[in-house]
Protein backbone atom coordinates (compact mmCIF):
# COMPACT_ATOMS: atom_id res chain seq x y z
CA UNK A 1 0.00 0.00 0.00
CA UNK A 2 1.08 3.60 -1.07
CA UNK A 3 2.03 5.50 2.51
CA UNK A 4 1.02 9.30 2.28
CA UNK A 5 2.68 11.45 4.57
CA UNK A 6 1.63 14.92 6.51
CA UNK A 7 4.27 17.13 4.80
CA UNK A 8 2.47 19.75 3.16
CA UNK A 9 2.85 23.37 1.34
CA UNK A 10 0.72 25.75 1.59
CA UNK A 11 0.10 29.05 -0.57
CA UNK A 12 2.72 31.58 0.04
CA UNK A 13 4.32 29.75 2.96
CA UNK A 14 6.49 27.52 4.06
CA UNK A 15 6.19 23.81 4.36
CA UNK A 16 4.93 22.05 6.90
CA UNK A 17 3.80 19.66 9.62
CA UNK A 18 1.11 18.73 12.01
CA UNK A 19 3.65 20.54 14.25
CA UNK A 20 4.04 23.21 12.18
CA UNK A 21 6.74 25.14 10.27
CA UNK A 22 9.68 25.30 13.20
CA UNK A 23 9.19 21.68 14.77
CA UNK A 24 9.33 20.07 11.58
CA UNK A 25 13.43 21.39 11.20
CA UNK A 26 13.55 20.98 14.39
CA UNK A 27 13.31 17.46 14.41
CA UNK A 28 12.84 13.91 12.39
CA UNK A 29 9.02 13.27 12.86
CA UNK A 30 7.82 9.87 13.90
CA UNK A 31 6.51 7.64 10.88
CA UNK A 32 4.28 6.38 13.31
CA UNK A 33 2.09 9.57 13.39
CA UNK A 34 3.05 10.50 9.66
CA UNK A 35 2.28 7.48 7.89
CA UNK A 36 -1.52 7.66 6.80
CA UNK A 37 -1.64 4.06 6.64
CA UNK A 38 -4.92 3.42 9.26
CA UNK A 39 -8.35 5.23 9.55
CA UNK A 40 -7.12 6.08 12.67
CA UNK A 41 -3.96 7.87 11.38
CA UNK A 42 -5.94 9.57 9.32
CA UNK A 43 -8.65 10.80 11.45
CA UNK A 44 -6.41 12.12 13.20
CA UNK A 45 -4.47 14.18 10.34
CA UNK A 46 -8.33 15.53 9.95
CA UNK A 47 -8.30 17.51 13.42
CA UNK A 48 -5.82 19.95 11.54
CA UNK A 49 -8.09 20.02 8.82
CA UNK A 50 -10.15 23.26 10.32
CA UNK A 51 -8.86 26.86 9.76
CA UNK A 52 -6.79 27.16 13.23
CA UNK A 53 -7.03 31.18 13.12
CA UNK A 54 -9.72 33.35 14.19
CA UNK A 55 -11.27 35.97 11.91
CA UNK A 56 -13.66 37.49 13.97
CA UNK A 57 -11.19 40.76 15.36
CA UNK A 58 -11.59 42.09 11.47
CA UNK A 59 -14.86 40.93 10.92
CA UNK A 60 -16.12 42.54 13.22
CA UNK A 61 -14.05 45.63 13.15
CA UNK A 62 -14.92 46.13 9.92
CA UNK A 63 -18.87 45.98 10.86
CA UNK A 64 -21.32 48.18 11.99
CA UNK A 65 -21.09 46.61 15.64
CA UNK A 66 -18.32 48.86 17.07
CA UNK A 67 -17.48 52.75 17.36
CA UNK A 68 -14.27 54.50 18.52
CA UNK A 69 -13.86 54.58 22.43
CA UNK A 70 -11.70 57.49 21.86
CA UNK A 71 -9.02 54.57 24.35
CA UNK A 72 -8.22 51.59 24.87
CA UNK A 73 -5.60 48.58 23.33
CA UNK A 74 -4.54 49.81 19.47
CA UNK A 75 -4.06 46.90 17.74
CA UNK A 76 -3.46 46.47 13.39
CA UNK A 77 -6.23 43.63 13.48
CA UNK A 78 -9.01 46.08 14.81
CA UNK A 79 -7.56 49.30 14.08
CA UNK A 80 -7.22 49.13 10.23
CA UNK A 81 -10.17 47.23 9.28
CA UNK A 82 -12.00 49.70 11.35
CA UNK A 83 -10.77 52.64 9.17
CA UNK A 84 -11.35 50.17 5.57
CA UNK A 85 -8.00 49.78 5.23
CA UNK A 86 -5.94 46.82 4.67
CA UNK A 87 -4.67 45.16 7.68
CA UNK A 88 -0.67 45.35 7.66
CA UNK A 89 -0.33 43.01 10.29
CA UNK A 90 0.36 39.19 9.55
CA UNK A 91 0.21 37.88 12.76
CA UNK A 92 -2.76 35.71 14.47
CA UNK A 93 -6.18 37.38 14.13
CA UNK A 94 -5.12 38.84 10.85
CA UNK A 95 -6.68 38.53 7.37
CA UNK A 96 -3.23 37.02 5.86
CA UNK A 97 -2.87 34.73 9.20
CA UNK A 98 -6.06 33.34 8.01
CA UNK A 99 -5.46 32.60 5.17
CA UNK A 100 -2.18 30.86 5.43
CA UNK A 101 -4.33 28.93 8.29
CA UNK A 102 -7.68 28.02 5.94
CA UNK A 103 -4.73 26.55 3.19
CA UNK A 104 -3.06 24.25 5.90
CA UNK A 105 -6.47 23.08 6.53
CA UNK A 106 -7.02 22.52 3.18
CA UNK A 107 -3.17 20.46 2.52
CA UNK A 108 -4.47 18.41 5.89
CA UNK A 109 -7.87 17.73 3.74
CA UNK A 110 -5.67 16.56 0.51
CA UNK A 111 -3.57 14.72 2.16
CA UNK A 112 -5.87 12.90 4.29
CA UNK A 113 -7.89 12.24 0.64
CA UNK A 114 -4.92 10.85 -0.95
CA UNK A 115 -4.90 8.50 1.76
CA UNK A 116 -8.08 7.65 1.90
CA UNK A 117 -7.64 7.05 -2.52
CA UNK A 118 -4.71 4.80 -1.88
CA UNK A 119 -5.69 2.40 0.56
CA UNK A 120 -6.12 -1.21 0.14
CA UNK A 121 -9.76 -1.45 1.31
CA UNK A 122 -11.48 2.18 0.84
CA UNK A 123 -14.55 1.10 2.52
CA UNK A 124 -12.65 1.49 5.42
CA UNK A 125 -11.86 5.08 4.89
CA UNK A 126 -15.39 6.09 3.86
CA UNK A 127 -16.25 8.40 6.76
CA UNK A 128 -12.33 10.40 6.93
CA UNK A 129 -12.97 10.77 2.81
CA UNK A 130 -16.82 12.45 3.99
CA UNK A 131 -15.03 14.82 6.39
CA UNK A 132 -12.27 15.95 4.24
CA UNK A 133 -14.61 16.41 2.07
CA UNK A 134 -16.35 19.07 3.48
CA UNK A 135 -13.70 20.32 5.73
CA UNK A 136 -11.62 21.22 2.43
CA UNK A 137 -14.81 22.81 0.82
CA UNK A 138 -15.60 24.90 4.58
CA UNK A 139 -11.94 26.34 4.16
CA UNK A 140 -12.02 27.62 0.32
CA UNK A 141 -16.02 29.18 1.22
CA UNK A 142 -14.53 30.89 3.48
CA UNK A 143 -11.43 32.16 1.57
CA UNK A 144 -13.86 33.16 -1.13
CA UNK A 145 -16.49 34.63 1.40
CA UNK A 146 -13.31 37.08 2.88
CA UNK A 147 -10.94 37.31 -0.28
CA UNK A 148 -13.11 37.85 -3.58
CA UNK A 149 -16.06 39.48 -4.33
CA UNK A 150 -19.22 38.29 -2.61
CA UNK A 151 -21.54 35.42 -4.53
CA UNK A 152 -23.98 37.49 -7.22
CA UNK A 153 -25.25 34.84 -9.54
CA UNK A 154 -25.04 38.18 -12.19
CA UNK A 155 -21.22 38.48 -12.15
CA UNK A 156 -19.83 35.82 -10.56
CA UNK A 157 -18.72 33.82 -13.81
CA UNK A 158 -16.30 37.14 -13.81
CA UNK A 159 -15.29 38.16 -10.73
CA UNK A 160 -11.78 36.58 -9.78
CA UNK A 161 -11.99 33.59 -7.02
CA UNK A 162 -9.51 32.18 -5.18
CA UNK A 163 -7.34 29.23 -5.88
CA UNK A 164 -9.43 26.20 -5.25
CA UNK A 165 -6.69 23.04 -4.56
CA UNK A 166 -7.35 19.27 -4.99
CA UNK A 167 -3.96 17.96 -4.47
CA UNK A 168 -0.98 17.95 -2.06
CA UNK A 169 1.84 20.80 -3.18
CA UNK A 170 4.83 18.34 -4.35
CA UNK A 171 6.69 21.43 -4.76
CA UNK A 172 7.93 24.78 -2.95
CA UNK A 173 5.86 27.77 -4.43
CA UNK A 174 3.65 25.87 -6.85
CA UNK A 175 1.67 28.42 -9.27
CA UNK A 176 -1.75 28.90 -8.77
CA UNK A 177 -4.80 30.19 -10.80
CA UNK A 178 -7.62 32.32 -9.24
CA UNK A 179 -10.40 31.34 -11.94
CA UNK A 180 -13.55 32.76 -11.03
CA UNK A 181 -15.74 33.24 -7.88
CA UNK A 182 -18.45 30.86 -9.85
CA UNK A 183 -16.01 28.15 -10.02
CA UNK A 184 -14.95 28.29 -6.09
CA UNK A 185 -18.57 28.17 -5.56
CA UNK A 186 -19.47 24.70 -7.92
CA UNK A 187 -16.12 23.19 -6.13
CA UNK A 188 -17.22 23.81 -2.97
CA UNK A 189 -20.37 22.38 -3.82
CA UNK A 190 -19.18 19.18 -5.67
CA UNK A 191 -17.10 18.94 -2.45
CA UNK A 192 -19.97 19.37 0.16
CA UNK A 193 -22.68 17.02 -1.84
CA UNK A 194 -19.81 14.14 -2.05
CA UNK A 195 -18.94 14.27 1.70
CA UNK A 196 -22.24 14.92 3.39
CA UNK A 197 -23.78 11.00 2.34
CA UNK A 198 -20.08 9.46 3.50
CA UNK A 199 -20.26 11.45 6.81
CA UNK A 200 -20.71 8.96 10.34
CA UNK A 201 -20.83 10.30 13.43
CA UNK A 202 -19.99 7.90 15.11
CA UNK A 203 -16.65 7.90 13.73
CA UNK A 204 -15.37 10.65 16.50
CA UNK A 205 -14.79 10.49 20.23
CA UNK A 206 -16.08 14.12 20.60
CA UNK A 207 -18.14 14.44 17.15
CA UNK A 208 -18.40 18.63 17.75
CA UNK A 209 -14.69 18.82 16.64
CA UNK A 210 -15.36 17.41 13.14
CA UNK A 211 -18.21 17.90 10.22
CA UNK A 212 -20.28 15.86 11.86
CA UNK A 213 -24.12 15.12 10.19
CA UNK A 214 -25.51 18.24 11.95
CA UNK A 215 -22.56 20.70 11.53
CA UNK A 216 -22.70 19.74 7.46
CA UNK A 217 -25.61 19.85 7.03
CA UNK A 218 -25.45 23.53 9.16
CA UNK A 219 -22.90 24.05 6.72
CA UNK A 220 -24.90 23.32 3.62
CA UNK A 221 -27.76 26.03 4.86
CA UNK A 222 -25.06 28.59 4.60
CA UNK A 223 -23.72 27.73 1.53
CA UNK A 224 -26.98 27.67 -0.24
CA UNK A 225 -28.40 31.03 1.44
CA UNK A 226 -25.14 32.83 -0.09
CA UNK A 227 -26.19 31.25 -3.54
CA UNK A 228 -29.80 32.34 -2.95
CA UNK A 229 -30.69 28.78 -3.27
CA UNK A 230 -33.55 29.25 -0.65
CA UNK A 231 -35.13 25.59 -1.27
CA UNK A 232 -32.09 23.82 -0.27
CA UNK A 233 -31.85 25.87 2.57
CA UNK A 234 -35.21 24.86 3.95
CA UNK A 235 -34.36 21.14 2.97
CA UNK A 236 -30.74 20.79 4.30
CA UNK A 237 -32.21 23.08 7.83
CA UNK A 238 -34.71 20.52 8.13
CA UNK A 239 -32.15 17.38 8.11
CA UNK A 240 -30.15 18.82 10.53
CA UNK A 241 -31.48 17.34 13.55
CA UNK A 242 -33.75 14.21 14.15
CA UNK A 243 -37.56 14.72 13.96
CA UNK A 244 -36.23 18.25 13.10
CA UNK A 245 -35.81 19.32 16.49
CA UNK A 246 -34.21 23.03 16.95
CA UNK A 247 -35.59 23.44 20.09
CA UNK A 248 -33.89 21.40 22.55
CA UNK A 249 -30.83 22.23 20.96
CA UNK A 250 -30.68 25.92 21.29
CA UNK A 251 -28.55 27.87 23.38
CA UNK A 252 -30.90 28.89 27.02
CA UNK A 253 -30.07 32.30 27.30
CA UNK A 254 -33.29 33.56 29.09
CA UNK A 255 -32.98 30.26 31.11
CA UNK A 256 -30.08 27.95 32.37
CA UNK A 257 -27.60 30.72 31.05
CA UNK A 258 -29.59 33.49 33.11
CA UNK A 259 -29.07 32.28 36.29
CA UNK A 260 -25.07 31.74 35.62
CA UNK A 261 -21.95 34.14 36.44
CA UNK A 262 -20.27 35.51 33.42
CA UNK A 263 -17.29 33.28 34.14
CA UNK A 264 -19.65 30.30 34.10
CA UNK A 265 -21.02 31.67 30.82
CA UNK A 266 -17.57 32.30 29.04
CA UNK A 267 -16.91 28.17 30.38
CA UNK A 268 -19.79 27.07 28.86
CA UNK A 269 -20.48 29.33 25.34
CA UNK A 270 -18.00 27.09 23.58
CA UNK A 271 -17.64 23.81 25.05
CA UNK A 272 -18.44 20.53 23.18
CA UNK A 273 -21.43 19.91 25.80
CA UNK A 274 -23.24 22.28 24.78
CA UNK A 275 -25.99 20.90 22.40
CA UNK A 276 -25.91 24.49 20.71
CA UNK A 277 -22.16 24.13 19.22
CA UNK A 278 -22.42 22.20 16.28
CA UNK A 279 -18.49 22.78 14.87
CA UNK A 280 -15.99 23.76 17.38
CA UNK A 281 -12.14 25.33 16.65
CA UNK A 282 -9.03 26.01 18.44
CA UNK A 283 -7.46 28.81 17.05
CA UNK A 284 -4.57 31.00 18.52
CA UNK A 285 -6.11 34.62 19.34
CA UNK A 286 -5.98 37.06 21.52
CA UNK A 287 -9.61 37.98 20.98
CA UNK A 288 -10.65 36.61 24.23
CA UNK A 289 -8.23 38.66 26.41
CA UNK A 290 -9.23 41.95 24.11
CA UNK A 291 -12.90 41.86 23.03
CA UNK A 292 -14.22 44.19 25.65
CA UNK A 293 -10.91 46.86 25.52
CA UNK A 294 -10.23 47.08 21.29
CA UNK A 295 -10.06 50.75 21.05
CA UNK A 296 -13.01 50.14 17.61
CA UNK A 297 -15.45 47.71 19.75
CA UNK A 298 -18.63 47.36 21.46
CA UNK A 299 -20.16 50.97 23.15
CA UNK A 300 -23.50 52.02 24.78
CA UNK A 301 -24.85 53.55 21.93
CA UNK A 302 -23.87 50.40 19.71
CA UNK A 303 -25.21 48.11 22.21
CA UNK A 304 -28.49 50.01 22.33
CA UNK A 305 -29.59 49.74 18.78
CA UNK A 306 -28.45 46.33 18.93
CA UNK A 307 -29.88 45.11 22.27
CA UNK A 308 -32.12 47.86 23.56
CA UNK A 309 -35.53 47.32 21.58
CA UNK A 310 -36.83 44.40 19.56
CA UNK A 311 -39.98 43.52 17.87
CA UNK A 312 -41.51 41.46 20.57
CA UNK A 313 -41.61 44.37 22.62
CA UNK A 314 -39.94 42.39 25.57
CA UNK A 315 -36.34 42.63 26.59
CA UNK A 316 -33.35 40.26 25.03
CA UNK A 317 -31.94 38.27 28.18
CA UNK A 318 -28.34 38.14 27.10
CA UNK A 319 -25.66 39.50 29.62
CA UNK A 320 -24.15 42.76 29.11
CA UNK A 321 -21.17 43.47 31.67
CA UNK A 322 -18.64 46.94 30.94
CA UNK A 323 -15.33 48.20 32.47
CA UNK A 324 -15.63 52.08 33.32
CA UNK A 325 -17.67 53.92 30.79
CA UNK A 326 -16.36 52.80 27.59
CA UNK A 327 -15.60 48.85 27.95
CA UNK A 328 -19.14 46.61 26.78
CA UNK A 329 -18.95 42.69 26.53
CA UNK A 330 -20.89 39.74 26.09
CA UNK A 331 -19.56 37.38 28.23
CA UNK A 332 -19.13 34.42 25.41
CA UNK A 333 -15.67 33.54 24.32
CA UNK A 334 -13.17 33.42 26.50
CA UNK A 335 -8.91 32.78 26.69
CA UNK A 336 -6.97 29.21 27.79
CA UNK A 337 -3.43 29.79 27.89
CA UNK A 338 -0.76 27.75 26.47
CA UNK A 339 2.70 27.87 28.50
CA UNK A 340 5.31 26.80 26.30
CA UNK A 341 6.68 24.25 28.36
CA UNK A 342 5.30 23.21 31.89
CA UNK A 343 7.69 25.82 34.10
CA UNK A 344 7.17 28.77 31.45
CA UNK A 345 6.24 32.11 32.07
CA UNK A 346 5.13 32.34 28.19
CA UNK A 347 2.91 30.75 25.61
CA UNK A 348 0.16 31.25 23.28
CA UNK A 349 -3.67 32.57 23.88
CA UNK A 350 -5.91 30.38 22.27
CA UNK A 351 -10.00 30.87 21.89
CA UNK A 352 -11.85 28.38 21.12
CA UNK A 353 -14.68 29.07 18.51
CA UNK A 354 -18.06 28.23 17.77
CA UNK A 355 -18.11 27.55 13.55
CA UNK A 356 -21.74 26.32 13.04
CA UNK A 357 -24.38 26.55 15.87
CA UNK A 358 -28.18 25.71 16.07
CA UNK A 359 -29.27 29.38 15.74
CA UNK A 360 -27.57 29.78 13.03
CA UNK A 361 -29.21 27.15 11.31
CA UNK A 362 -33.01 28.76 11.76
CA UNK A 363 -31.92 31.83 11.30
CA UNK A 364 -30.95 30.86 7.29
CA UNK A 365 -34.22 28.76 7.39
CA UNK A 366 -36.32 31.39 8.21
CA UNK A 367 -34.43 34.10 6.00
CA UNK A 368 -35.23 31.27 3.05
CA UNK A 369 -38.78 30.61 4.27
CA UNK A 370 -39.48 34.22 3.28
CA UNK A 371 -38.15 34.63 0.42
CA UNK A 372 -40.02 31.79 -0.25
CA UNK A 373 -43.07 33.28 0.62
CA UNK A 374 -43.81 30.51 3.65
CA UNK A 375 -44.46 33.24 5.86
CA UNK A 376 -46.04 30.93 8.19
CA UNK A 377 -43.03 28.99 8.78
CA UNK A 378 -40.43 31.72 8.68
CA UNK A 379 -42.86 33.23 11.63
CA UNK A 380 -42.51 30.07 13.46
CA UNK A 381 -38.90 29.96 13.55
CA UNK A 382 -38.84 33.54 14.89
CA UNK A 383 -41.15 33.15 17.94
CA UNK A 384 -39.09 30.08 18.50
CA UNK A 385 -36.19 31.94 19.08
CA UNK A 386 -37.96 34.30 20.51
CA UNK A 387 -39.05 32.05 23.46
CA UNK A 388 -35.11 31.58 24.21
CA UNK A 389 -34.16 34.70 24.33
CA UNK A 390 -36.69 37.07 26.07
CA UNK A 391 -36.61 37.79 29.58
CA UNK A 392 -39.68 36.46 31.06
CA UNK A 393 -40.98 34.98 27.27
CA UNK A 394 -44.54 35.49 27.27
CA UNK A 395 -46.46 33.86 24.16
CA UNK A 396 -49.34 36.25 24.40
CA UNK A 397 -46.93 39.32 25.57
CA UNK A 398 -44.54 38.48 23.18
CA UNK A 399 -45.27 36.23 20.34
CA UNK A 400 -44.79 37.68 16.71
CA UNK A 401 -46.97 38.22 14.35
CA UNK A 402 -46.60 40.13 10.77
CA UNK A 403 -48.89 43.01 12.24
CA UNK A 404 -46.27 43.46 15.21
CA UNK A 405 -43.62 43.82 12.17
CA UNK A 406 -45.29 45.93 10.27
CA UNK A 407 -46.14 48.24 13.53
CA UNK A 408 -42.65 48.31 14.81
CA UNK A 409 -40.75 48.58 11.79
CA UNK A 410 -43.15 51.06 9.45
CA UNK A 411 -42.72 48.29 6.94
CA UNK A 412 -45.88 47.35 4.81
CA UNK A 413 -44.32 44.24 2.84
CA UNK A 414 -44.09 41.14 4.76
CA UNK A 415 -41.09 39.78 3.27
CA UNK A 416 -39.24 42.57 4.11
CA UNK A 417 -40.44 42.86 7.37
CA UNK A 418 -39.74 39.49 8.15
CA UNK A 419 -36.25 39.83 6.67
CA UNK A 420 -35.55 42.70 8.89
CA UNK A 421 -36.50 41.29 12.11
CA UNK A 422 -34.28 37.61 10.72
CA UNK A 423 -31.18 40.02 10.69
CA UNK A 424 -31.91 41.94 13.35
CA UNK A 425 -32.54 38.94 15.62
CA UNK A 426 -29.02 37.45 13.97
CA UNK A 427 -27.17 40.58 14.79
CA UNK A 428 -28.48 40.40 18.26
CA UNK A 429 -27.28 37.19 18.60
CA UNK A 430 -23.70 37.22 17.15
CA UNK A 431 -22.61 40.41 18.38
CA UNK A 432 -18.88 40.22 19.12
CA UNK A 433 -18.53 36.94 17.05
CA UNK A 434 -18.20 38.34 13.29
CA UNK A 435 -21.22 37.13 11.83
CA UNK A 436 -22.77 40.44 10.91
CA UNK A 437 -19.97 40.98 8.34
CA UNK A 438 -21.12 38.02 6.53
CA UNK A 439 -24.73 39.92 6.19
CA UNK A 440 -23.33 43.04 5.15
CA UNK A 441 -21.84 41.98 2.25
CA UNK A 442 -24.76 39.68 1.61
CA UNK A 443 -27.06 42.54 1.01
CA UNK A 444 -24.43 45.12 -0.03
CA UNK A 445 -25.05 47.38 2.69
CA UNK A 446 -22.71 50.90 2.99
CA UNK A 447 -20.93 50.97 6.46
CA UNK A 448 -20.30 54.76 7.83
CA UNK A 449 -17.48 54.75 10.82
CA UNK A 450 -16.37 57.73 12.61
CA UNK A 451 -13.27 58.64 14.12
CA UNK A 452 -13.86 60.26 18.17
CA UNK A 453 -12.99 64.01 16.29
CA UNK A 454 -15.66 63.49 14.36
CA UNK A 455 -14.41 62.29 11.09
CA UNK A 456 -16.20 60.13 8.61
CA UNK A 457 -15.71 56.99 6.92
CA UNK A 458 -17.73 55.31 4.25
CA UNK A 459 -17.91 52.21 3.04
CA UNK A 460 -20.19 51.65 0.00
CA UNK A 461 -21.88 48.80 -1.92
CA UNK A 462 -19.32 48.81 -4.17
CA UNK A 463 -16.20 49.61 -2.39
CA UNK A 464 -13.20 47.79 -3.54
CA UNK A 465 -11.68 47.75 0.03
CA UNK A 466 -14.85 45.32 1.00
CA UNK A 467 -13.06 42.39 -0.47
CA UNK A 468 -9.84 41.46 2.11
CA UNK A 469 -6.22 42.03 -0.07
CA UNK A 470 -4.48 38.80 -0.73
CA UNK A 471 -1.62 38.12 1.28
CA UNK A 472 1.34 39.77 -0.68
CA UNK A 473 3.38 36.60 0.21
CA UNK A 474 1.07 34.37 -1.96
CA UNK A 475 1.39 36.75 -4.91
CA UNK A 476 5.16 33.95 -5.25
CA UNK A 477 2.40 31.41 -6.12
CA UNK A 478 1.36 33.90 -9.25
CA UNK A 479 -2.14 34.72 -7.52
CA UNK A 480 -2.97 38.46 -8.37
CA UNK A 481 -3.51 41.20 -5.50
CA UNK A 482 -7.24 42.50 -5.60
CA UNK A 483 -7.90 45.88 -6.75
CA UNK A 484 -7.60 49.32 -4.77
Amino acid sequence: MTKFFTRVAVIGGCLITIAGCNKYLDKSPDSSWTELDTPTKVAQLLGTAYPQANYIVFAEAMSDNVEDKGAGVIDRTNLDPYFFNDVSATEQDSPEYYWQACYTAIAAANNALKACEAAADTSRYSAQKGEALVARAYAHFMLVTFFAKFYDAETASNDPGIPYVTEPEKVVMKQYDRKTVAYTYDMIEKDLLAGIPLIRDDNYAIPRYHFNKSAAYAFATRFYLFKKDYQKVVEYANKTFPNNDLASNMRPWNTTYKTMTPAVIRDTYAKASEKANLLLVETQSSYGRYVAIYRYGLTYNIEQQILGSNVTGGDFAYPLYYYGTRDYLIPKLTEYFVKASVNATIGDPYVMVPLFTTEEVLFNRAEANAYLGNNTEALADLNLFASKRITNYNVSTHRITTTKIRNYYGIQDVKNGLLQTVLDFKRAEYVQEGHRWFDIQRYKAPITHFTDKGERMVLEANDKRRVLQIPLSATTSGIALNPR
